[in-house]
């Protein structure tokens, strides 16, 4: 499942980072907070691993 959004991205890469341990947990907010309790490593690989070119910065709510 690619990305839809280069913001959904960088939080897919943050929350990644805290599940390799790269990072703490506690430094999450948001949306990684949440991608990271409800999603795999998996997953987040997935979305993380989404390219960005072409992408928008947030996606329309439309």
């Amino acid at each position: 499942m690619p990305a839809k959004s280069q913001a959904q991205q960088k939080a897919a890469g943050a929350a990644l980072a805290a599940k390799r341990g790269d990072i703490k947990v506690g430094e999450l907010k948001g949306a990684s907070r949440s991608m990271y309790d409800s999603m795999s490593q998996k997953e987040l690989d997935e979305l993380a691993s989404t390219k960005r070119k072409g992408k928008p910065e947030h996606k329309s709510s439309s």
